[in-house]
Protein backbone atom coordinates (compact mmCIF):
# COMPACT_ATOMS: atom_id res chain seq x y z
CA UNK A 1 0.00 0.00 0.00
CA UNK A 2 0.98 3.63 -0.52
CA UNK A 3 -0.02 6.93 1.03
CA UNK A 4 -0.12 9.83 -1.39
CA UNK A 5 -0.10 13.40 -0.10
CA UNK A 6 -0.65 16.18 -2.61
CA UNK A 7 -0.39 19.89 -1.87
CA UNK A 8 -2.32 21.82 -4.52
CA UNK A 9 -3.95 25.17 -5.23
CA UNK A 10 -7.41 25.34 -3.62
CA UNK A 11 -9.31 26.04 -6.84
CA UNK A 12 -7.99 22.77 -8.34
CA UNK A 13 -9.54 20.56 -5.63
CA UNK A 14 -12.71 19.63 -7.55
CA UNK A 15 -10.73 18.73 -10.68
CA UNK A 16 -8.36 16.51 -8.68
CA UNK A 17 -11.26 14.89 -6.81
CA UNK A 18 -13.02 14.13 -10.10
CA UNK A 19 -9.82 12.75 -11.68
CA UNK A 20 -9.27 10.41 -8.72
CA UNK A 21 -12.88 9.32 -8.77
CA UNK A 22 -12.58 8.42 -12.47
CA UNK A 23 -9.83 5.91 -11.73
CA UNK A 24 -11.79 4.30 -8.91
CA UNK A 25 -10.48 6.00 -5.78
CA UNK A 26 -13.39 6.33 -3.38
CA UNK A 27 -12.04 8.09 -0.32
CA UNK A 28 -9.65 10.87 0.57
CA UNK A 29 -8.92 13.31 3.34
CA UNK A 30 -8.72 17.02 2.49
CA UNK A 31 -7.17 19.65 4.75
CA UNK A 32 -6.85 23.38 4.25
CA UNK A 33 -3.21 24.28 4.85
CA UNK A 34 -0.87 27.24 4.37
CA UNK A 35 2.67 27.18 3.11
CA UNK A 36 5.19 28.31 0.57
CA UNK A 37 7.94 26.84 -1.56
CA UNK A 38 10.12 28.52 -4.13
CA UNK A 39 7.52 31.21 -4.72
CA UNK A 40 8.15 32.50 -1.15
CA UNK A 41 4.82 34.28 -0.95
CA UNK A 42 4.14 37.72 -2.37
CA UNK A 43 3.68 41.32 -1.31
CA UNK A 44 0.36 43.13 -1.08
CA UNK A 45 -0.66 46.68 -0.33
CA UNK A 46 -3.36 47.24 2.27
CA UNK A 47 -4.43 50.77 3.20
CA UNK A 48 -1.28 52.19 1.71
CA UNK A 49 1.12 49.89 3.56
CA UNK A 50 3.02 47.12 1.83
CA UNK A 51 3.28 43.80 3.62
CA UNK A 52 4.51 40.33 2.77
CA UNK A 53 2.21 37.33 2.62
CA UNK A 54 4.58 34.45 3.37
CA UNK A 55 2.12 31.60 3.74
CA UNK A 56 -0.23 31.02 0.85
CA UNK A 57 -3.47 29.04 1.12
CA UNK A 58 -3.19 25.48 -0.21
CA UNK A 59 -5.12 22.23 0.05
CA UNK A 60 -3.59 18.93 1.17
CA UNK A 61 -5.15 15.75 -0.17
CA UNK A 62 -4.30 12.43 1.48
CA UNK A 63 -5.13 9.10 -0.15
CA UNK A 64 -4.18 5.57 0.93
CA UNK A 65 -4.42 2.96 -1.82
CA UNK A 66 -3.01 -0.25 -3.20
CA UNK A 67 0.31 -0.34 -5.03
CA UNK A 68 -1.48 -1.13 -8.30
CA UNK A 69 -3.33 2.22 -8.29
CA UNK A 70 -0.49 4.44 -7.05
CA UNK A 71 0.99 5.46 -10.41
CA UNK A 72 -2.45 6.09 -11.92
CA UNK A 73 -3.36 8.26 -8.94
CA UNK A 74 -0.13 10.26 -9.15
CA UNK A 75 -0.65 10.87 -12.88
CA UNK A 76 -4.28 11.86 -12.32
CA UNK A 77 -3.35 14.35 -9.58
CA UNK A 78 -0.54 15.93 -11.59
CA UNK A 79 -2.64 16.32 -14.74
CA UNK A 80 -5.64 17.73 -12.88
CA UNK A 81 -3.69 20.12 -10.62
CA UNK A 82 -1.25 21.50 -13.20
CA UNK A 83 -1.64 25.10 -14.34
CA UNK A 84 1.94 25.52 -15.53
CA UNK A 85 2.49 28.40 -13.14
CA UNK A 86 4.60 28.65 -10.02
CA UNK A 87 2.93 27.26 -6.89
CA UNK A 88 1.12 24.34 -8.56
CA UNK A 89 2.18 22.13 -5.65
CA UNK A 90 3.84 18.80 -4.94
CA UNK A 91 2.97 15.12 -4.64
CA UNK A 92 4.62 12.96 -1.97
CA UNK A 93 4.42 9.16 -1.88
CA UNK A 94 5.01 7.12 1.27
CA UNK A 95 5.01 3.36 1.89
CA UNK A 96 2.05 2.39 4.08
CA UNK A 97 2.65 -0.57 6.36
CA UNK A 98 -0.80 -1.19 7.76
CA UNK A 99 -4.37 0.07 7.76
CA UNK A 100 -7.24 -1.03 10.00
CA UNK A 101 -10.92 -0.25 9.53
CA UNK A 102 -12.12 0.34 13.08
CA UNK A 103 -15.75 -0.66 12.52
CA UNK A 104 -15.04 -4.11 10.98
CA UNK A 105 -11.46 -4.87 12.06
CA UNK A 106 -10.50 -5.35 8.38
CA UNK A 107 -6.80 -4.86 7.74
CA UNK A 108 -4.55 -4.06 4.80
CA UNK A 109 -6.04 -3.02 1.46
CA UNK A 110 -9.48 -4.31 2.50
CA UNK A 111 -9.52 -1.58 5.16
CA UNK A 112 -8.94 1.12 2.59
Amino acid sequence: MKKIEAIIKPFKLEEVKDALSEIGIQGMTVTEVKGFGRQKGHTEIYRGSEYTVDFLPKVKIEVVLGDDLAEKAIDAIVKAAKTGKIGDGKVFVFPMEQAVRIRTDETGEKAV
